[in-house]
């Protein structure tokens, strides 16, 4: 069971051929409701490819909750852990589309509300899952008790660190699979040679470079996974697709190389639609694509 804890949103996204300065205002030329948050994008990667994932976080008690908890249930995802807030507004995520690419205003609303007191209250859930996944878009404290009951339990963690936030460096440690983006792994350890970096952190460590791919150390050397070109329509959820195939096929019993060839497969494909979820691939659509190798476990 891959148990998957962060946020759960609505996107309100604006499509625009220029993007407006501060005081200005542009026309737009579309806009759209999507699903969102990046712990339910990461969930929802992590069903569509065959994974057993269970949902934990907080809704609003209106209307954008009863639709994201409905979502992500018709996506396969279980969320019987998942808390309705009364009085509350569910999270929102407010993305301007330019030229393919994304700036977010990031609103929690009730994702502020996954506190150690509601993951206690779902502990039971919670160790009956063999992976964790989880991401910056809920409070640190409660990612510090995920990170340390997960190092207690033997859980293995993957741990996307977006939006940045600081971390205390000892809890990096615990976790079994770091994802950064190159932005990220520099706020996190500051201005320092990549390989030497993925060096301190063999096997561990994956620094994802969008449209470039991944850099990783094999335990041997570092190693360079190109990215799989595609057509580009929205990059909105590339690294939650990432994030959540790399954590499927690693529950499958696949070595860290395959699990990364599987995951920038998935990523390559999550950009060729509109909005977070859009393209995120099924596993029958990944395993059409030229570079899916059958004897992966999956």
């Amino acid at each position: 069971m891959i148990g998957v804890i962060g946020s759960i949103s609505t996107d309100f996204v604006v499509t625009t051929n220029r993007v407006p300065k501060q005081g200005e205002t542009v026309y737009g030329e579309a806009f759209e409701t999507t699903y969102g948050g990046k712990g339910a994008n990461q969930a929802v990667a992590a069903a569509r490819l065959g994974g057993q994932v269970k949902m934990f976080g907080c809704v609003g008690g209106d209307q954008f909750g009863k639709e994201t908890k409905a979502n992500l249930e018709d996506n396969g995802v279980d969320v019987s852990a998942v808390k309705t807030i009364e009085n509350t507004t569910t999270g929102s995520a407010h993305i301007t589309v330019f030229e393919g690419d994304n700036a977010i205003v990031y609103v929690p609303g009730a994702n502020q509300l996954v506190t150690i007191d509601y993951l206690k209250s779902v502990e039971e859930d919670l160790l009956a899952c063999d992976y964790f996944v989880i991401q910056n878009e809920i409070p640190m404290p409660s990612i510090q008790y995920l990170i340390d009951l997960a190092d207690k339990h033997d859980i293995k963690v993957t741990y996307d660190p977006a939006p940045f936030i600081e971390i205390d460096p000892s809890y990096l440690k615990k976790v079994d699979y770091l994802l950064p983006n190159e932005t990220e792994a520099k706020e996190m350890f500051g201005d320092v040679e990549a390989d030497q970096l993925l060096g301190q952190y063999p096997t561990q460590l994956l620094i994802t470079l969008g449209g470039d791919g991944v850099l990783y150390h094999d335990g041997n050397q570092p190693v360079h996974v190109p990215a799989i070109k595609g057509e580009l329509v929205d990059t909105t959820g590339a690294g939650d697709t990432f994030s959540g195939a790399l954590t499927v096929a690693l529950s499958k019993g696949n070595n860290l190389t395959d699990a990364i060839q599987f995951a920038a497969i998935a990523g390559s494909l999550s950009v060729s639609k509109f909005g977070a979820q859009g393209g995120m691939p099924t596993l029958d659509t990944l395993k059409a694509h030229k570079q899916f190798n059958v004897n992966w476990q999956i």
